[in-house]
C-alpha cells in the first residue's frame, strides 16, 4: 500500500504544474439502472432456464434408468455380466452429466460475455467522451473500490446517465 501511494504521489509530481481535473462514477449502480443490462440479464435467465431444462432431462431419463436397473438387478432378471455392462453405462452417463454442468457454466459465461460487452464498449465511449470533453485528467469508479476521496461535485454518473441516454 505504501508503494502505490509513492508511486502515485511521484506520477502526480511528474504530471505538468497545470491544474489536474479528476472525476468519479458509480458503474454498480449506473449498469443496475441501464435499460440494456436489464434486457441482457433477461436474456441471460432465459438462455439459462433453457440450458437447465436440458439438464433436468439429462438427468430424468439417468434416473429412469437407474431405476429399471435396480428392479431388473434386484428381481434376479441380469446376470453378473449383463449387470457389470449396464453399470459400466450408467457411469458413462453420469460422467457426461457432470461434463454437461461444466458446460453449462461455461457457455453461461460466454454468453453473459456476449451480451455485456456492446453495453461496457457504451458505456467507456461515453465516458472517454465525457473526459474528453469536460477535461479530466483521471475518472475513477467509485463502486471499484479504487477511490480513497471525491468531492462530491466530481461525480460524473449523472453526466454519464445523460451520454447514455438514460
Amino acid at each position: 500500500m505504501k508503494n502505490i501511494i509513492i508511486i502515485l504521489f511521484a506520477f502526480v509530481l511528474s504530471l505538468p504544474l497545470q491544474a489536474q481535473k479528476f472525476g468519479y462514477v458509480n458503474s454498480t449502480q449506473l449498469l443496475a439502472e441501464h435499460p440494456d443490462v436489464k434486457t441482457a440479464d433477461n436474456q441471460l435467465q432465459a438462455y439459462q432456464a433453457e440450458l437447465m431444462t436440458l439438464g433436468q432431462q439429462k438427468v430424468q431419463s439417468f434416473e429412469a434408468k437407474y431405476q429399471a436397473y435396480v428392479t431388473e438387478a434386484n428381481g434376479g432378471g441380469l446376470s453378473k455380466i449383463q449387470m457389470q455392462e449396464r453399470e459400466t453405462l450408467l457411469s458413462q452417463e453420469q460422467q457426461e452429466i457432470q461434463k454437461f454442468e461444466v458446460e453449462v457454466q461455461q457457455k453461461l459465461g460466454t454468453k453473459r460475455e456476449e451480451l455485456y460487452e456492446p453495453i461496457l464498449d457504451k458505456v467507456r465511449n461515453a465516458l472517454d467522451a465525457i473526459g474528453k470533453e469536460q477535461g479530466y485528467t483521471m475518472i475513477f469508479d467509485s463502486s471499484a473500490g479504487v477511490l480513497l476521496h471525491a468531492a462530491t461535485t466530481e461525480d460524473l454518473t449523472s453526466a454519464l446517465r445523460t451520454k447514455l441516454g438514460l
